[in-house]
């Protein structure tokens, strides 16, 4: 009796976690929405956060579970963006009027407007994403106590002070197209801290690395320009992804490469010396240099294709791929300003770039790249899909270069197997000649004879006609 009350306890526990599953999936199916063509006329009502997929491919797979957390936080929260996903490969034409490139492609669709995410991809980046840009484009700083809760919890901060006027249009305008990249706000000069003062109002200003720093339209250009370049730290630690973001600002990247995991006293030097220039040199190099450190030098090898040693100085050119290092060893603040400045005017020498040796040697080193990774994660792997190929294909030049390159030889080969020699055959073909004349010559006689006879008669024709 009491083994058939657990097992029926145990059917029980087992139905129990069935409906469960199917009731967490049902949720997570109701908080991420399948779109199909019908998306396209009903999408303009709402604000909409989506993936486009396809379902071959191993990263929109990985993004898979990361969706559905996404969608489940957003509903929680209260947000007013719903979350779907669309097959791009069965939805094709829908998916190229939405600029879908690649997959996976998300992206946050407000009214007309569509926000590509570029972020990594992680629950919490992609929902700070979409709060950020679903809501309005410029937030308001109603007091100082409001100014500073979000000084304290932004890094970079970017604020419009003062009243209605075409900055601050303009501002607004740049917002709308930057918001994908930071938040942007506006407060009246009454909600300014009182330690801050601006020079002058209206103005737009930036703060961050304890400090903050205006706009100044004669000096720094568009607005646009100065944002996009404002919006990092003036000091960042750096890895593949922040890279590429700071290639958008069109600044040159100055990197001290070292071991964060084993720091040596020269590693700290040079990680020092960089957040020095970084601060004290930031009305000389802020406008062209972005700076910070690198953990290790794999990236940077695979960027250059060289070797870099650790610890040392590096300075990219992401815009066309060019680098810069120093001539001699940086011991001293002014080796490293000394070198940076070099870099400014062109006295120091580029190496790499984006030429068609380069493209070419980017192919070769990629190839190479991939086959050893491949080796590394998998050898028998690696031997499948490069060494029977390589077996096939060495067959095949073994047996062109082995193959009879004489028709005539074959033949011969023949003969010698069947015991004729050249000699014998010459010899065997001159008494078949003397054999088939001797067949003909006696009609050949006849012929030549009666050909005889009637040349005579031709001759004397036409004497006989004359006679007549």
């Amino acid at each position: 009796m009491a083994l058939i009350a657990i097992t029926h306890n145990l059917c029980f526990m087992s139905s129990l976690s069935a409906a469960v599953v199917a009731l967490l999936s049902s949720a997570v199916l109701a908080v991420v929405e399948d779109l199909d063509q019908t998306f396209k006329d009903t999408r303009m009502n709402d604000i909409w956060l989506v993936d486009f997929y396809a379902p071959w491919c191993g990263y929109c797979k990985k993004l898979e579970p990361v969706w559905a957390d996404v969608g489940a936080e957003l509903k929680a929260s209260g947000s007013p963006v719903r979350v779907g996903k669309m097959d791009a490969t069965a939805y094709s034409g829908m998916s190229s009027e939405f600029g879908v490139r690649g997959y996976p492609t998300i992206k946050l669709l407000k009214g007309e407007l569509a926000y590509n995410y570029k972020g990594p991809r992680t629950k919490d980046d992609i929902v700070e994403f979409t709060n950020r840009v679903s809501g309005p484009a410029v937030r308001p700083l109603p007091s100082k106590q409001m100014f500073e809760h979000m000084l304290k919890r932004h890094d970079v901060l970017f604020v419009y002070v003062g009243g209605e006027s075409p900055l601050k249009e303009k501002y607004i305008d740049v917002a709308t197209e930057l918001i994908v990249y930071t938040y942007f706000f506006s407060a009246s000069e009454e909600a300014l801290p009182e330690s801050m003062a601006l020079p002058e109002i209206p103005s737009v200003a930036v703060f961050k690395d304890g400090s903050y720093f205006t706009y100044d339209e004669y000096e720094d250009g568009s607005l646009s320009s100065w944002i996009n370049k404002e919006r990092f730290q003036g000091y960042l630690q750096i890895d593949g992804f922040t890279l590429y973001e700071l290639g958008e600002t069109g600044k040159l990247v100055a990197i001290a490469v070292i071991d964060d995991k084993d720091p040596s006293d020269e590693c700290i030097r040079l990680k020092s010396l960089i957040q020095m220039v970084a601060k004290d040199y930031r009305q000389h190099f802020n406008r062209d240099f972005q700076f910070g450190h690198m953990d290790g030098s794999d990236y940077i090898n695979s960027l250059i294709m060289g070797e870099v040693k650790v610890p040392s100085v590096i300075i990219l050119n992401t815009s066309n791929e060019q680098y810069f290092l120093p001539d001699g060893p940086t011991e001293t603040l002014e080796d490293l300003v000394s070198f940076i400045t070099g870099v400014l005017n062109g006295s120091v020498q580029a190496y790499g770039g984006d030429g068609v040796v380069q493209r070419v040697k980017r192919i070769a080193f990629d190839a190479r790249s991939t086959i050893m990774s491949v080796f590394r994660s998998s050898p028998v792997l690696g031997c499948f899909l490069f060494g029977l190929p390589l077996g096939v294909i060495s067959l095949m030049c073994y047996g062109i270069c082995t193959a009879d390159s004489d028709p005539d030889a074959g033949d011969m080969e023949l003969m010698k197997r069947e015991g004729f020699t050249d000699e014998e055959e010459e010899e065997e073909e001159d008494e078949e000649q003397r054999r088939t004349a001797q067949i003909e010559g006696p009609e050949n006689d006849e012929e030549e004879e009666e050909g005889e006879d009637e040349e005579e008669e031709e001759e004397k024709a036409p004497e006989q006609k004359k006679t007549d």
